[in-house]
């Protein structure tokens, strides 16, 4: 189904908004993130973040999404959520509510700049399949996550390729999940896009998502390092 006109203009409008509230989310005082001044608040993250293969149990098995390269913006704007209560994760949100809004700024810097001297990880597919193309053009993904998605057109949306397949699955479907008080995500952009898909679709989308050429990868922190 081809998105009219008028509904691409809604939706950016909603983009832009969206894009203020994450902005704004950041108290007046707070100064720009500064990724060294992260190197001491990080222990938290690299325990899972830090880890190439780590998996999750919650909601269920999957691997802990790749967040080195990932856009500064969305990452406040994701740590926000959870610390808000938006996203629903209670390891997430406990370690999300006891931070600062600069110690957000400041590991949210670190995980943008850490790995950037590393090259860009290639894809692994090719052009999408015609079933797939149809499912990125229904959900007219590209307008929010760019070329390729990995050129986000706000810097508060996320990369997406690359990303891992299990992880982009449990992230749609939570967009999809109202009235849980441990399970879902609130979105006013991305939960009315994710309920337009089956759960087999977003499989799809997911498995193609994650061959794409891509920004994000794990860094292993010296510690994790053989």
């Amino acid at each position: 189904m081809k998105t009219q006109p008028n509904k691409i203009i809604q939706h950016l409008g909603l983009l832009t908004f969206a894009g203020l509230i994450a902005s704004g989310a950041m108290a007046q005082d707070t100064k720009p993130g500064d990724a060294a001044a992260a190197k001491s608040k990080v222990a938290m993250c690299i325990g899972c973040h830090g880890i190439i293969g780590y998996q999750a149990s919650f909601p269920e098995v999957h691997k802990v999404p790749m967040i080195s390269g990932q856009n500064a913006a969305y990452l406040v704007a994701a740590l926000n959520a959870y610390r808000k209560g938006e996203r629903k994760h209670p390891t997430m949100k406990g370690i999300a509510a006891p931070l600062s809004d600069q110690d957000i700024a400041d590991i949210a810097a670190f995980y943008e700049a850490n790995g950037k001297d590393t090259p860009q990880r290639p894809g692994k597919g090719g052009a999408p399949s015609a079933e797939v193309q149809a499912l990125l053009s229904k959900g007219n993904c590209a307008s929010c996550h760019g070329e390729g998605l990995n050129k986000p057109s706000s810097p508060t949306m996320p990369k997406l390729a690359g990303q891992h397949a299990d992880y982009l699955y449990v992230s749609l479907k939570a967009y999809q999940t109202t009235g849980n008080s441990t399970i879902g995500r609130d979105n006013q952009i991305m939960s009315p896009q994710a309920k337009l898909f089956t759960l087999a679709e977003l499989k799809l989308l997911s498995n193609y998502i994650s061959t794409l050429p891509s920004d994000l990868k794990t860094v292993p922190q010296p510690k994790f390092k053989k």
